[in-house]
């Protein structure tokens, strides 16, 4: 059996400027340990109940790739790729970059999207979930 990690809160000691570290301490321990996945959420700023909107959250593609810089054997994905932030073809190219530069470790998992507070902070659309799950389809 192989054990994946999560983290979505970056509100670690040493505030902002100890993300980068921390999170690579992180990451090699894990594979050393033998972690099979690492992932991080698909979210733009913190949500309830991890923390306030102001807290820490990194962007989750870039974050993967950090890891994957990292690592060299666990498999990497956001928890749940949410479908309404990216057009089809971005996400598409964004997670084969990632499966190209981290040696094939890239899985996508991909959802409807829920937090609808995170989507009008950010001026993103956001549908009815019907239309999300025809997002979805394509």
């Amino acid at each position: 059996m192989k054990l994946g990690l999560h983290t979505g809160d970056f509100g670690w000691a040493g505030g902002p400027g100890a993300i980068a570290s921390t999170l690579a301490e992180f990451a090699v321990a894990a594979e050393e340990a033998g972690v099979g996945t690492l992932s991080l959420m698909d979210h733009f700023f913190q949500i309830p109940p991890l923390g306030a909107a102001t807290e820490p959250m990194l962007e989750g593609y870039t974050g993967l790739g950090f890891l994957a810089a990292h690592t060299s054997r666990v498999q990497l994905h956001l928890l749940c790729t949410g479908v309404t932030y990216r057009n089809p073809g971005l996400l598409a190219k964004t997670v084969t970059t990632l499966d190209v530069l981290s040696g094939g470790r890239a899985t996508l998992g991909i959802g409807a999207a829920w937090f609808e507070r995170e989507h009008h902070g950010l001026g993103v659309p956001f549908p009815p979930v019907a239309e999300r799950f025809e997002m979805l389809e394509e």
